[in-house]
């Protein structure tokens, strides 16, 4: 398992944009990983559809995201951060997460100033805590990292509420509290958004959410403007949602997958491959001896598909 703190840091620390797409479960954060991106986040909206099939209101509690984060740091090597909401409560409450998220092989987390419980940023009805609170927070939460690495990113939802200037100097006061990485959320022009870059002295996140307040704009752009981290929160989910919604339509409607299969479906091979069956192929029959393959087997395309791993790797996919 990789150091993600360590390697997120280097990252941050290396010139050029970081192009961050938001995951909500192990195969897609698998995908991402495939594809080649080098940090991933856990869209806290996405993780609440998928885990819990509400929107993104408050209502996941910690250990419910603990659990999929740890999972998702887990099964991939690049650097994960994670969506912890407010701290899930006080300050004590937010050095608690921290530790559990360190713990479980995050590289950093996002903490944001709204009252508890929170909402999606792009929703109506948002609130936010006074800015000396989450100023206690966030040095509560720098305090309690074990590892110095582990980024702190902390978001203001002031926008939407008092307006970008008080957005502007929640920001700044939380980049003097020891925040490592600065997201303003929910802006809503272009003008706002370089407003922004222009006197936060910390690396800025950017949030790209497709029919969200904030206007898209190439990563490139944003990048030249001062954004380092440009990510797209829910962009896998909402696709995932589309295409779900198109194949079911196509049995619904012809009672077969036939004219959907292999343009809109991959086969079990290819889903095998990105969670990495031969690997645990190779692992049990160095446990218990050769398999004995049956009628129809697939295995030969699967390794085929599968990277090659060097002779006599002792490496264990669990």
């Amino acid at each position: 398992m990789i150091n993600g703190a360590k390697r997120l840091r280097e990252l941050l620390a290396q010139p050029g944009p970081l192009l961050c797409p938001g995951t909500f479960d192990c195969v897609s954060a698998k995908v991402a990983e495939r594809c080649g991106f080098p940090v991933l986040s856990i869209s806290g909206a996405a993780l609440a559809a998928s885990v819990l099939g509400y929107p993104d209101v408050g209502l996941p509690t910690m250990p419910e995201v603990l659990n999929q984060a740890r999972n998702i740091a887990r099964c991939v090597d690049v650097p994960v951060t994670v969506d912890a909401d407010t701290g899930y409560g006080n300050a004590l409450n937010a050095m608690r997460a921290t530790r559990e998220f360190e713990a479980a092989g995050l590289a950093g987390m996002m903490i944001e100033d709204q009252v508890f419980p929170k909402r999606c940023g792009h929703f109506e009805g948002k609130k936010v805590i006074p800015a000396e609170e989450m100023v206690i927070k966030l040095q509560a939460v720098c305090e309690a990292r074990r590892d110095k690495d582990f980024v702190i990113i902390a978001r203001t939802d002031a926008r939407g509420v008092h307006g970008i200037d008080e957005a502007i100097r929640r920001a700044l006061m939380y980049s003097e509290a020891g925040a490592d990485m600065i997201f303003v959320e929910a802006m809503m022009s272009v003008e706002e958004m370089r407003k922004v870059a222009q006197v936060i002295p910390k690396p800025l996140k950017a949030n790209m959410n497709d029919g969200g307040k904030t206007p898209p704009v190439h990563y490139n752009e944003l990048y030249e403007m001062g954004y380092k981290l440009i990510n797209y929160s829910g962009m896998l989910q909402r696709t995932a949602i589309r295409a779900m919604t198109d194949v079911a339509e196509i049995l619904k409607r012809e009672g077969t997958t036939a004219s959907a299969y292999p343009e809109k479906i991959c086969d079990m091979a290819e889903r095998s491959e990105l969670l990495g069956l031969a690997k645990f192929y190779a692992l049990e029959e160095r446990l218990y001896g050769k398999f004995l393959e049956s009628e129809g087997s697939w295995r030969k395309e699967l390794e085929a598909r599968s990277s090659a791993e060097p002779k006599g790797t002792l490496e264990i996919p669990i």
